[in-house]
């Protein structure tokens, strides 16, 4: 079976190219329409000459994927928020710093950080007129002030600012996650800028909320431990922003963070389990048709309970799909099924194409068909026992395979006991989302008796400290691993070929894996070579200076943190595996460094220095120095002014002037980010 014999999995491919196409180059939306209509009807008159003559034209296959890669260019346009006319930009400048007068809804909670709520919301006004556009709102915490719920309506005057932008090297940039959402711009206020307009529920989103909102009321006056009452919120209602960090963080180490995103496995569940309950409408007369209409009804009614996430809204797609193929009794490929669902999601929201846990999950699905089925080979227990673990295991093991590059990519870790995870994990999942859908509608009804919920948390219990047994193996847990673009390709491509050869082996399929296997060798050889580079690192630590000296794949770090906090500081951490370092070192930090043949001092808070010594190409300010920076620049004479994050921000400003007065390039962390000098 050649996939790409299916002309559904072809358009798809070249649908994803064109989104991808759209989303790093900027085309106007007029010449994309136009380059559309001009390829459509190409394309119908090419067609109307090949339906005449015997054979197939190349050129009609060459128009389809030309056209289909215009679609999904076009399809990112039009939901490009910022390109509409009724967007805030297009209004309203947004560029100086006067304050707005802002109304807005509230669409998303966030997980809420140690100082602040976060929201994402809808803009409705700004000054008075009727715009679109949606901001991240932060609000500082406040022991007397309610959190906001979905759909409330609020006003307020404030300034827009910027979302700030990563300021050290290879830091996770929230910047650009944000701007994937269509998310420019943020507030940041305290509950008593806020004037509540309307709390009533108006959207889907609102509605969706109101009944979570109603089952965790329910819930709650069975006594619940919290953690369980979190893991419940994930698990059924999609809901992960109570799960507290030590939960998460046990998940994670355990390689069963997949268990708390409401996805494939979870809808799939579910699925099988409406799918046996509802047989008896197959008696009926056009029975099948009903059965699907119902089915569909109530997945999408799930997801929209777990507020339409991504991995919701993929899982309910492709298995409303399944429930169309399966009751109509029409034997489907499950490749043009995924197919078909990843085409449907990616045209109405093509941004999904860039979410984690989507490509994590069609890969998972993919590996799944395609190498558990090798596995089954290799051995089938006749014992029902042992087959039932066996297949958890292969299935485990397949969706590893297929998602352990891109997690790596994202990542920089690996559980080494997955499997042990999973094998006890997914039994638990099962049983847990059975009792779960069936204690939430015993507790609405009013109807749950005290031993099921009280079981009900006791099997949520027992699943939480199983994980968290597993995450505390930590030798075999495996953390900051390097692992680039270059590394996520090639051994995706030698995942391929190993599949390709073990599904029908023959000498030219074992040609391919051994090419594959040169490429991953060169592809080790160029990234060492890459890396082969030193710089000289000025970090942006708040509070504290922390400077770095990489010399091909060591790394020595001077700083004013100790020496156990500077290793294990999450800056350097990112830096460590960005820059795939093996060999770390701490040094005494000195006021003098040479790097590139030039020289840089460092003038602390004692404000010392002579001018007589030697004349420095850099100075970084730090620990805020008293000192007259006029002075200074006419004795030494420098090329650069530096000041890290351990001085005071208004010191910092007044020294910016200086600088820009006396025509010195200045360079403040707090602004720009790390200084690096590249040898």
């Amino acid at each position: 079976m050649r996939l790409l014999d299916f002309p559904i999995i072809k358009f798809t491919l070249f649908f994803i190219v064109g989104i991808v196409i759209a989303s790093f180059f900027h085309i106007p939306l007029r010449i994309i329409l136009y380059a559309c209509i001009g390829l459509t009807l190409l394309l119908l008159i090419t067609f109307l000459i090949g339906k005449h003559q015997m054979s197939k034209t190349i050129w009609f296959g060459i128009i389809t994927c030309l056209t289909m890669i215009c679609i999904g260019t076009l399809t990112v346009n039009i939901h490009n928020q910022r390109a509409h006319q009724s967007h805030y930009s297009k209004n309203i400048p947004v560029e100086n710093d006067s304050s707005r007068m802002i109304q807005f809804r509230v669409r998303e909670v966030l997980k809420s950080t140690a100082f602040h709520d976060k929201y994402v919301v809808d803009i409705l006004k700004m000054d008075n007129k009727k715009v679109t556009g949606k901001l991240l709102l932060n609000i500082q915490k406040d022991s007397l002030s309610q959190p906001l719920e979905v759909d409330d309506v609020l006003l307020t005057k404030s300034i827009l600012s910027e979302i700030n932008k990563p300021l050290n090297p290879y830091q996770f940039d929230y910047n650009k996650y944000l701007k994937r959402q269509y998310i420019d711009h943020q507030l940041s206020l305290t509950p008593y800028e806020l004037l509540k307009i309307s709390s009533e529920a108006h959207t889907l989103y609102g509605y969706a909320a109101s009944i979570r909102s109603s089952i965790d009321e329910k819930l709650k006056q069975y006594n619940f431990e919290k953690d369980e009452l979190a893991i419940i919120d994930a698990l059924l209602l999609g809901q992960r922003k109570d799960i507290s960090q030590d939960t998460y963080n046990n998940y994670v180490n355990a390689g069963a963070i997949h268990i708390l995103a409401v996805s494939g496995l979870h809808i799939g569940i579910i699925f099988l389990l409406l799918n046996w309950i509802l047989r008896p409408i197959e008696w009926l007369k056009h029975g099948n048709y009903i059965k699907i209409v119902v089915i569909a009804l109530l997945l999408w009614c799930f997801a929209i309970i777990a507020g339409l996430s991504p991995s919701v809204t993929r899982a309910v797609s492709m298995f409303t799909i399944v429930a169309i193929g399966m009751n109509l009794r029409r034997p489907s490929n499950i490749y043009n099924t995924l197919a078909i669902s990843m085409f449907v999601i990616l045209l109405f929201i093509p941004r999904f194409l860039f979410e984690v846990g989507f490509q994590m999950s069609y890969l998972a699905v993919i590996s799944i068909v395609s190498i558990q089925p090798l596995f089954k080979k290799l051995w089938s227990p006749r014992n029902i026992i042992l087959n039932y673990f066996w297949g958890i295991f292969t299935v485990t093991l397949a969706a590893q395979i297929g998602v352990t590059p891109i997690s790596l990519f994202y990542f920089h870790q690996f559980p080494g006991l997955f499997f042990i995870s999973n094998l006890v994990v997914i039994p638990l999942l099962t049983l847990n989302l059975f009792f779960g859908v069936l204690t939430i509608l015993l507790a609405l009804l009013n109807l749950l008796p005290q031993w099921l919920a009280h079981s009900f948390g006791l099997c949520i219990s027992i699943m939480n400290d199983f994980v968290s047994w597993v995450s505390h193996q930590e030798a075999f847990i495996f953390r900051n691993i390097s692992f680039g673009i270059l590394f996520l390709v090639v051994t995706y491509l030698s995942v391929i070929s190993l599949c390709i050869y073990f599904k029908k082996p023959n000498y030219s399929r074992f040609v391919l894996v051994f090419i594959s296997i040169l490429i991953v060798q060169c592809a080790f050889i160029f990234e060492r070579y890459k890396n082969n580079t030193d710089e000289f690192i000025i970090f942006q630590k708040s509070r504290n200076t922390l400077i770095g000296i990489k010399n091909g794949d060591k790394l020595r770090i001077a700083s004013t943190l100790d020496s156990l906090r500077a290793s294990q500081d999450n800056v350097i951490k990112n830096y460590i595996v960005g820059s795939s370092i093996s060999d770390i070192d701490t040094i005494e930090l000195t006021s003098v460094y040479e790097f590139n043949q030039e020289k840089l001092l460092i003038v602390d808070t004692l404000g010392v220095y002579n001018a007589k010594t030697f004349k420095p190409e850099y100075i970084l300010l730090r620990n805020s120095p008293k000192i007259n920076l006029n002075r200074l620049i006419d004795s030494l004479e420098p090329k650069h002014i530096i000041a890290d994050g351990s001085n005071y921000k208004s010191y910092v400003s007044r020294w910016k002037a200086t600088c820009a007065a006396k025509k010195i390039p200045f360079h403040s962390t707090y602004e720009k980010g790390a200084f690096m000098a590249i040898k």
